[in-house]
Formats: C-alpha cells, structure tokens, sequence
C-alpha cells in the first residue's frame, strides 16, 4: 500500500473544503484535500456570497476571480414579491412588494462605508470550480478528487487514514497531524460520534435548475423573487437567476415550488409541473437537476474531536434564509487556517486549536437560531401582509388580492399595513450586522472588561469597534500615495498587525520584541497626523476607541485580539503577555 504522510488532510471539496485549502497553502501549511465525487457541485446551492466573505476571499487572492463571474448590487439587491411571472388579467405580473437588499440600493452607501468589497451573487456550482482552480495552483497534486475516505483512527499524536482512489481503486494510506472535516457530516463526525442537535425535517422542498429563455418576463434585478399566486396556493414559487448571464439574458435559473401529486421520479410530469408553476404551458425547458432537500435548523455538539475539526455543513445546518450557511462554512475555515499554521510551526501550543470551537460554536448557533426565526417568519409574513391564510377559503383568495390591489382607500390602507409587515424582512434581507458584525468573546483574545456595543434586534445595523473579538473596522487610509484598507495591514499569510496611534512609539518598539521572541510576524501601522499612514477623511480615527498614544493587535483573520486604549508602562511586557495569550501559551510557558 502506497503512503504518504501530510500535515492536515482535508476531507471535502466543496465550497468549504476548498476554501480550506487555498488559506492552508497561503499560510504555508501542507496538505491533502480528498473529495468522493469526480467534479464540483452540480447544482446552484448557495449563491449569496455576503461581505464578510467577498472580504476573506480579497484577503487571498481570489476576490478578483469571483467578481469577474458574479452578478453585482446593483444587478441583483432587491427583493420582490410579485402575483405571476406572466398572464394578461387583472391580478397577473402585479409587484406585491419590494424592498432593497443584501448590499443593493440605499444599502449599497452603507455597506461600502464599513468594508472594503461588496457581496456579489454567484451559484456554488459556478462558485466552487473557481475555488478547485485556486487549490490546484496552489497546492498542485494534493487536490483530488474521485477519492474517498474508506477509514480512520487516531494514534496518539497522529491520524491514519485510508484514502481510495474511486477510478483505479488503489488504496493510499495518510498520515496526518490534523485532519479538517469538511464532508457536510456523511462520515467523520457520526463516526467519532459527534451528534448534531436542533430541530429537524421542518419541511420538504423541491427545487429545479433549468434552462430556459424568460427575458419576455423577466422583471430583472433581484436577488429572489417570491410568486404568491392570486388564484392558487399550490402555484406559489420562488425564482432565482443562476447565471451565467445576468439579467433578462440569463440562461439558467433555479425554481422552489411544490410538486403537488406528481410522481418525483417521472422527469416529463416534473418539467410539465414546472410549467404549470410558471405560467408557460409551451415553454421550452431544459431540467437539469430536480433536488429535493430537508429543512433543518442543527449544530454539532461539538467542533473539535481529538485531531479532527469540525466544519461547514458538518458543523451547523441552517435553513437558506439570510444565506449564513456556505458564508458560515467559509467563514469557520478562515478562523482555523491561521491557528494550524501557528500550531504545526511551533509557534502555537495545540491549546489554540480549543479557540476555534470556542469561537466558531457560538457563531454557528446565533445563525443556524437566525435562520429558523427567518424561515418562519416568512412564511407568517406573507400571509399576514396579504390577510391569506388556512382559514381562508380558496373561493376567497382572489378577492383578498383584489382589495389589496384597489384604488379605493381601503386599499390603500390594506398596502400600508403590508408594507409594515413586509418591511419586518429586513431581519432576513439587510442583516448587515449578521454578516459583519459577530464576533468573540472568548478563545484566542485578551478580553479588555468593556461591553459589546448594543446589537440591533433586527440585525440590521452594524456597529464598528475595536473592543476584541470583533472583526476589525475597516476604515481608509494612505500611504506612500497608495489607498489601503486596515484590513490589508494583516496580510493572507500567518501574521499579525499592530495598529498605533501618532504617539504609539512604545507599542511599536514592543512589537518588534514580541515579534522575534514568538517568531510571528507583526506588521506595524501607526495612523495619524504625521505618521507613515495617513487617515485622510478621518475613518480610522472614528472607530478606533483608542487615544494617540494606544494600540490594538489584529489576528491573521482581521479579528481584534488585544487593544490598549492607551500606553503602559512596560509595554513590551504588556504585549508579550497579550501574544502568549492569544497563541495559547500556558502562564509562564516559553514559547
């Protein structure tokens, strides 16, 4: 049997496998990454890539890749409910609602001041391809797919895994210090027994990703539009385009709507179901994909097991409201490829391995929590804003839809009351903060004793800061001529950034200290008035909560790990202590 022997073995190449495996390969980190299947995803999935992410990926490299790709605010940040997508009487083709979203309209002012990158929307299967071609580049022959775990076992500071190639069959035996389960949970975590817990099997759902051309009906530049039919409940459906172009142009789309009686095995009375949902008897369709899946709202007990950490789907399952499911997953590998460097260099006590389920855990439950109250109330949502219902009768419902849409004053006053219904949605559709504003508060920081800034009930509205834990304001700021973010004062490989003030000497002196006794790299800024980097419209000294004289530390994955609002006495000593800290160094231990 063939062997082999890598630092970390990923199992998993979808989304978040691979995205593992392009941080790994910038932080230096060698590996392996096995997926069973012989190619990326087949079928659209996740196709909101929120800021926080669209962040990550400019980090390292891969910013420019997506965006050339994807659809962009301005294409597709609206939200809409609408009757039917065709027809020629007086409740067809009629806009119910709409309101900007996800980064889009009014929103777009607001998301740009407080990152350096927007969302974009692009479907994980046109999405991972792009992230498998990153991985091979980086790490060129340790990208396989159509290779299985067959087994695995810890042996003492070690895994031994046995790896299958699915076309020649041969067997590779892999040893590994670390292994990342990415595999959505089909074998390491109920093989070591982690159990996932929460609330299952909520609803059945069908969704189709076809061909089509509906640029005659399209109503373009929304993320999703919701089709409440006036006549029939069971016609009621949502539409996405998928690309790969946008706009009335585009090719592919995905339709979620209810099958009704008809046979999920009979692909003819599927395609005809679809035209009926859609209002196109004639329509030329091609089905690609017909997937009928589970919503769920579960997190894993745990992150960790021994060697094997915990992520992605693997980790916290989430209906697709808000869109923190992949963004999550991605999200959690961003968190734990820093720490592996850190640790399989020695730079790291393994301790700080505990830090990611100590951070991510919590994280993970504040969104798959988000997601059930999102998917239920939108269903609630609707059918209060429309006054629809199971106690109405069907022989009732076009006549609720008729008041709704009357001239006369009691209509007007049926529309003001959905739109206050409607407007509740922005918990789903403008949940900035869910998307920029978690943050830690506790793992690999140094808690300075001050209270997190109030979060908005809604979610809606981010509040920047510098308190550790929480991601590090992005504010811009000059040097050399060059405009920079402060998100690029941390780099996409294995250091650390230490922000000062004009009066921060002593904090800078100390990094350099601290720098060499840990050997972690430490990036040194000072901003401010007569200092290398300028702050030129003022942005960084609005958030920093720090004096001239202060400094905050930034982890490789932009979160802040320490902050002195002012100068210490020894500030050597103060940093040395805040960097044994955060690397998990145990009291009085050398690094």
């Amino acid at each position: 049997m063939e062997e082999t022997e890598v630092p970390v073995l990923i199992v998993g190449g979808g989304g978040c496998g691979l995205s593992a495996s392009v941080f790994l390969s910038d932080h230096g980190v060698g590996h392996m990454l096995v997926e069973r299947h012989e190619d990326t995803s087949i079928l659209p999935k996740a196709h909101y890539i929120n800021q926080r992410t669209m962040e990550i990926f400019r980090q390292h490299g891969i910013y420019d890749a997506v965006t050339e790709r994807a659809s962009t605010t301005e294409r597709f940040g609206r939200v809409r409910w609408q009757t039917t997508l065709t027809g020629d009487g007086p409740l067809d083709v009629k806009v119910i609602h709409e309101m900007d979203a996800f980064g889009g309209g009014a929103l777009t002012d607001i998301y740009a001041a407080d990152g350096p990158v927007l969302p974009v929307k692009l479907p994980q299967l046109r999405l991972e391809p792009i992230l498998r071609r990153q991985a091979e580049q980086r790490n060129p022959g340790r990208v396989l797919f159509s290779h299985e775990l067959v087994s695995f076992a810890e042996e003492g500071d070690r895994v031994v895994a046995e790896v299958r190639d699915r076309d020649s069959g041969r067997v590779t035996r892999v040893t590994a210090r670390y292994v990342i389960a990415a595999d959505g949970g089909r074998t390491l975590g109920p093989e070591l027994g982690v159990q996932m817990q929460g609330v299952f099997n909520m609803a059945d759902v069908t969704t189709a990703y076809f061909s089509a051309d509906l640029s005659k009906w399209w109503h373009e530049g929304t993320l999703i539009t919701w089709f409440v039919n006036p006549y029939r409940p069971d016609l009621n459906s949502a539409l996405l385009e998928m690309g790969p172009t946008w706009g009335r142009g585009c090719e592919e789309w995905g339709l979620t709507f209810s099958l009704g009686d008809v046979d999920r095995s009979d692909d003819e009375a599927i395609a005809d179901r679809m035209r009926e949902v859609l209002g196109l008897p004639g329509l030329d369709l091609t089905v690609h994909k017909v997937s009928h899946w589970t919503v769920e709202g579960v997190l894993a007990d745990r992150y960790r097991a021994g060697r094997v950490l915990i992520v992605g789907d693997a980790a916290h399952r989430q209906p697709p409201t808000t869109g923190l499911g992949l963004n999550g997953g991605i999200q959690d590998v961003h968190n734990l490829a820093w720490k592996l460097a850190a640790v399989l260099s020695g730079r790291a006590d393994d301790r700080l391995l505990d830090s990611y389920e100590a951070e991510r855990r919590a994280v993970g439950k504040r969104n798959v929590e988000w997601g059930l109250t999102s998917w239920f109330h939108h269903r609630v949502m609707t059918e209060a804003a429309l006054g629809l219902g199971p106690h109405i009768p069907p022989q009732r419902r076009s006549s609720a839809f008729e008041t709704f849409f009357d001239p006369s004053p009691v209509g007007a006053v049926t529309r003001a009351r959905a739109a206050e219904f409607f407007g509740t949605h922005r918990a789903e559709c403008q949940a900035h903060d869910l998307e920029i504003g978690f943050a830690y508060e506790e793992g690999a920081l140094v808690p300075d004793g001050s209270e997190p800034p109030v979060r908005a009930p809604m979610g809606d509205a981010y509040q920047p800061t510098t308190r550790p834990g929480h991601r590090l304001p992005h504010a811009w700021i000059e040097r050399d001529g060059q405009r920079l973010s402060t998100h690029d004062l941390v780099g996409k490989t294995t250091g650390f950034a230490l922000i000062t003030g004009p009066a921060g000497t002593g904090w800078a002196e100390a990094a350099e200290q601290v720098a060499e006794k840990f050997s972690v790299p430490v990036t040194v800024a000072t901003i401010g008035a007569g200092a290398p980097y300028a702050d030129p419209d003022g942005g960084w000294a609005a958030v920093r909560e720090i004096a001239d004289d202060g400094a905050v530390l930034v982890r490789p994955d932009h979160h802040v790990a320490w902050r002195s609002r002012g100068a210490a006495e020894d500030p050597a000593q103060v940093l040395a202590e805040a960097m044994a800290r955060v690397l998990g160094h145990a009291a009085g231990e050398r690094p």
